[in-house]
Order: structure tokens, then sequence, then C-alpha cells
């Protein structure tokens, strides 16, 4: 009984250990990627998507990885077009990216919803610092894109 006892808390303790690890981004590395339902390339192609979309990566394969978009859709993907570079898509129709993370900041620049932007760091409060593909770096509410908690 005591054994029963002793590999039910590891057990218990290995879930919870897993389900406190911090969730993990990564982005579409070439100029697209299919989206399949299962781990193959015979498997049935559900769609296409762009560069740089951030993805939630849930589980890894030797040479695939299911995926979770913002959508919360579940899909696999080939683990050779994905890369650790973390992305950000603006939720928004409009998002402001300030020149520092504090409300009433001078506004840097504009992106439009599902617009990628590199995400360079946490603030941990709320603000990603962010960088557009043509160089413009700037501050965003964390609320207001996907891809970055």
């Amino acid at each position: 009984m005591s054994q029963y006892i002793s590999r039910l808390c590891a057990a218990l303790l290995l879930m919870s250990a897993s389900a406190a690890q911090a969730t993990e981004y990564i982005s579409v590395k070439d100029s697209h990627a299919i989206f399949y339902d299962a781990p193959s390339v015979k498997a049935k192609k559900l769609f296409v998507v762009n560069r740089y979309m951030p993805l939630e990566q849930v589980v890894v394969l030797d040479s695939w990885v299911k995926v979770r978009d913002k959508s919360g859709g579940l899909y696999w993907v080939e683990k050779k077009l994905l890369s650790s570079t973390r992305y950000v898509f603006a939720l928004l129709p409009v998002v402001d990216v300030l020149d520092q993370p504090v409300d009433g900041a001078t506004r840097v620049f504009q992106v439009r919803q599902q617009i990628a932007l590199e995400l360079l760091e946490s603030t941990g409060v709320g603000w990603l610092k962010v960088k557009h593909l043509d160089g413009e770096v700037g501050y965003v509410r964390s609320a207001e894109v996907w891809g970055g908690s």
C-alpha cells in the first residue's frame, strides 16, 4: 500500500511540474508551412500559413511538432520549417507601438491586425519590447498581441 501511495505521489508531482512549465512559442521560419492533421506528409493537408506566424509548441516528435495557433486549433507541422525566434501577432485592428512601456508614451508606429512583430523581451509587467520587420523598435501591451505570454 505504501508503495502505491509513493507512486501516486510521484505521478502527481510529475503532472503538476509539467503543468507549471512555461508556454513555449515558436514561429514559421520558411516562406510558408503546411499544417497537417497528423505527423506525416501523407496525412491530410489542412492549410498553409505564412512566415513569422507565432505558434504555441504543444508536442515535439522526431521531425514533427504539434502546435496551437491563436484560435486554439491544433495542427502538425514539420519541425524543419520552424524557428525558436519569437514573434507576436497584433490582435486588434490597430495596435500602437510606443517608445516606452507605459500608458501615454509617445507612439513610434502602428501595426494592423495579423502583422508580425519580433519579440525582443518581456518587461514582466504587461508590456513587450518588439521590433518591426523594417527595424523599428518599441513596446506593445501584451494583451494586444498573441504569442508573447
